[in-house]
Order: structure tokens, then sequence, then C-alpha cells
């Protein structure tokens, strides 16, 4: 039975119409390609980037007689995860094979865990806006990943459009974690929001491990995230989709945002909600269907017959846990107080993706907090978004950073000359004192120069220098002003202004 609901141009629920019918319950499976420099099963490189179908051997492909051996790293690392999410590590687990057919699978079958996973029952606190929330962790279990699939033919590089396909094998065999959740609850109108701070979460807490770089444009961090609509007051699950392979935090919350739209026209319109995998258009800013799941597929499980179980002695697993490092949570709220920040300020650096490490890096590196905060999300900020990168691909070290501010404390550069400084830092012309020096940067903070330059503006602007004469003294910055275009932006600001104030009292 259909009801009238607020439909928007788009064709969907208002969202906050559906938060006041609907409850929302979340489900996300997030895959983590681990930075081994081997595969899981064999020791081809799991380097990014290479040519196409140059990192594989009988073992990532699935020949007949090959034969697959643990990488013990990539073990270490899921137990690493599994003890910072909290959970609880098994003592003895196996893998299994996952029967399917798809082109990315080349030996028709993946080898996963499944009711065996190496770590089970954890969770993850976060906070948004304030407001604590608790994300119930099922497991967290190690797998290889599948190769990929290049479409051909289309505009947009996507299977819409193409007209064939190839497959690069590269990335089969890459050693990944799953971490799944148990069904979240008690989000509120604020689902989307928590997911996505859930993926930041386990970026930023992957990377302060170490085990991966976490790079979501890579690949690296992958989201499946499931969804569900239950009537206000209902206590029975709704049909749930899954959304694959979300590869941003923006996209993660739109995508949640928008099947949660999608569902509450459905169900107010009388239909129902198909059980079914569904693509993120990033570019349209919607999902698609992708093949139904109405039906639970049977993979036909079976235990491993090449590979020994996995039995992590506690001894070993304790010494893992005592060399976990301090999470990243914990980091944020130490370095707040460190720099003296505003909670609106932190957020502003928690919204740079990599910021806070490279903030951190150049005040260790003898940087004032404020000063490395304001050039890594102002001038670097913007150099990297122009070059379609993010800050840590910038070509410049924390270290140089730190020596161009080191130039503006010592007087040698202003701070609009430092923004030269760092371009050409960035454009590869060396060590910021050198470029300085080549470019004839420094300061001019030679008296005569600048009184000279002084008595030019004064005479220029009369009726500037009167109203300082009476007492208006802010109004010395036109003067300023006027001194910094004839040296071409390169007087000591402060000098000028006490030359003025002198010469005008």
């Amino acid at each position: 039975m259909s009801v009238q609901y607020k439909c928007s141009s788009d064709g969907l629920m208002d969202y906050d119409e559906a938060m006041e019918r609907f409850d929302v319950v979340l489900g996300l499976e997030v895959h983590v390609e681990l930075g081994t420099a081997s595969k899981m099963w064999c020791g081809c490189s799991t380097e990014f980037g290479g040519e196409p179908n140059t990192h594989i051997c009988p073992v990532c492909l699935g020949l007949p007689g090959s034969l697959p051996v643990v990488n013990r790293k990539a073990v270490e690392s899921a137990i690493r995860i599994g003890l910072s999410l909290g959970c609880e590590i098994a003592q003895w687990c196996r893998f299994a094979r996952k029967q399917y057919f798809y082109p990315d699978m080349p030996k028709n079958y993946q080898i996963s865990q499944y009711d065996e996973p190496i770590a089970h029952d954890g969770r993850v606190e976060l906070e948004v806006d304030g407001a604590r929330y608790e994300v119930p962790i099922e497991r967290a279990h190690m797998e290889e990943d599948a190769g990929k699939s290049l479409h051909v033919g289309g505009a947009t590089g996507r299977i819409q459009g193409s007209d064939h396909s190839l497959m690069d094998y590269n990335r089969a065999g890459v050693p990944l974690v799953e971490i799944v959740t148990r069904p979240v609850l008690g989000t509120g109108t604020r689902g989307p929001e928590v997911a996505r701070a859930y993926m930041a979460h386990l970026r930023d807490m992957v990377r302060a491990l170490g085990v991966s770089q976490g790079r979501m444009e890579q690949g690296q961090l992958r989201c499946d995230a499931n969804v569900s609509l239950m009537p206000k007051g209902s206590t029975e699950l709704g049909t749930r989709t899954e959304t694959k392979n979300v590869n941003s935090l923006r996209s993660v919350e739109a995508a949640l945002r928008h099947e949660i739209r999608r569902q509450g026209a459905v169900l107010a319109g009388g239909g129902r909600v198909r059980q079914e995998t569904r693509m993120w258009n990033e570019a349209g800013g919607f999902t698609t269907a992708g093949r139904s799941k109405e039906q639970a597929e049977d993979y036909r499980y079976f235990p491993e017959p090449d590979l020994v179980p996995v039995a992590p002695s506690r001894a070993w697993v304790e010494q893992l846990r005592a060399t976990l490092p301090e999470m990243p949570a914990v980091k944020r709220a130490r370095l707040q107080a460190q720099w003296g920040l505003t909670d609106l300020e932190m957020r502003d650096i928690n919204g740079n993706e990599g910021a806070l490490d490279l903030i951190e890096a150049t005040v260790a590196a003898g940087c004032d907090p404020a000063a490395a905060r304001k050039w890594w999300l102002t001038e670097l900020a913007r150099a990297a978004n122009e070059r379609g990168v993010g800050l840590e691909d910038l070509p410049i070290a924390p270290a140089r950073v730190a020596e161009v501010q080191e130039l503006v404390d010592a007087g040698t550069i202003n701070d609009k000359l430092a923004r030269t400084v760092l371009e050409g830092v960035l454009a590869g012309e060396g060590a910021p004192a050198r470029i300085v020096e080549a470019r004839g940067l420094a300061v001019v903070s030679d008296d005569g120069a600048l009184s000279t330059a002084v008595d030019a503006a004064i005479e220029a602007n009369p009726d500037v220098a009167e109203r300082i004469r009476g007492g208006r003294v802010q109004a010395a910055g036109a003067l300023i002003g006027a001194v910094m275009r004839q040296l071409g932006g390169k007087a000591d600001a402060r000098r000028v202004r006490e030359l003025i104030i002198d010469k005008l009292s």
C-alpha cells in the first residue's frame, strides 16, 4: 500500500522525511589491501601501477601444479589489525576455498576464511560532532584480492558503454584483510556520517599500524556499504542492498544517503526493496542495480587443502600487542592539546587527508605549530588541488616547509616571499635558502633603501599621510602597501611601519 510522501526533483524521498519514517541499519564490509612486499601466496610483487600482467606467476594465476605458501607478514598484519579493533585473536583458524567464477579470479575460486576468521568480536568507538557511536565488529579475516578489469571503448573507463574488457592479473593474490561489522543501529539521522567517520578511522588506523597506506584512490581501502530501512517502531530488519567497492570517504557518505532516500521512496510507494548489489555512479551521484542477491549464494566453501591451519601462539600475539602504536583518536586529542587548537581548527586538519602527519613532522623539524598548519592547509593544499594529488604526493618534505618558516622567522623573507619559495621547492629548484639566493628574494631591510621608498610613498599619498599625522595610525597599511609595490614585495613590513610612524608622528 502506497502512502503520500515528499518527493524531491530526482524522484527520491526527502532525506529528512526518510529519517522521520524509518530507522537506518548499516553494515560495512571493508577490504584493506596490506602493504606487504609480496603477495599472499607467492613471491610476486605487490607494487601498484606496473605494466599489466607483469607481476604474476603460476601460483597467483592458479595454474595446475602450483602450490600456495602463506605470507607470514600478512598474518602478522591481520593480527595487528584485529588487536587494534579490540578483537579476540583466534588460537587456530583455517583458510577456505570460496568457489565462484568471475573473469578477475583466474583460479575460479578465492582463498579466503569462512567460519574460522583470524579475528572476531571487536568494536570501534567514534565521535561525530560531539556525539559518540559504537560500531560492533563481527570479524576480520584474511583473503586474496582479485585481478582488475579494464573496460575499453567507452568514454568513462567503466563497463557502461564499453565494447570489450581486458584483464590485468597483477592485483590477483595481493593480501587483503576484510573487516565486517555487525548491524549498526542507533545512528539516527547521522548514519551516513557515522559510516564516513568509521572509514576515516580505519584508514588512519591502518596507516598508524604501518600495515597499509590506505589509499582509497588506489583501491587499498574499499567499502561495500550495506543499508536497510525499518519502519519506526519495528524490530524486524528490512531488506538490505549492498553498494559495492566505494572508494572515497565522501562517496561512502553520499552513496548511503542516496540509498536511504531511494529505499524510502520504494517503500512509501508500496514497493519492495530488492536484495541486490548496487554500483555507485560517482559522476551522477546515484546508485544503479548490479546483480540480484534475492537467494543466498552457495559458494561451496570447503577447507583449503593446500594450506595448513594458522595457529598464532599467545606469546606472539602479546608481542604484537606490545608493538601497537598510539591510535589515531588518542593522537589527535594529544596534538590538539599540545598545539592549543580549537575543535574547528582540528576539524580543518582532519578534513585534509594526510595533513595531520605532515604538520606533526613539520613541527618535529622545528616549526611553530600554527605556521606549519598555515602552510599545509593554505598554499600547499592549493598546490595539491591544482595538481590533482594528495598532500602526501607533493614533492616537498616537512623539513623543507620548516626551513621556509625559519627564513620567515629570521626576517630573511616575509610571508609573501615564502609563497614564492614554496613554489620553487615544489618546482624542484632545491633548498629554500638556495632559492632565496638564486632568485634574489631576500627582504630589503636596509634603512636607507626603505627610507627612500617611504618618502616616495608619503609624497604620492598626501591624504593618507595627513590622516596618520592626525592620529589614525591604522591608515599606515596603505603606505606599507605602496612601499611593498615599489620594492617588489621584498620590504621588511615591520621596519617600514616603524619608519612611517617615525616620519609622520
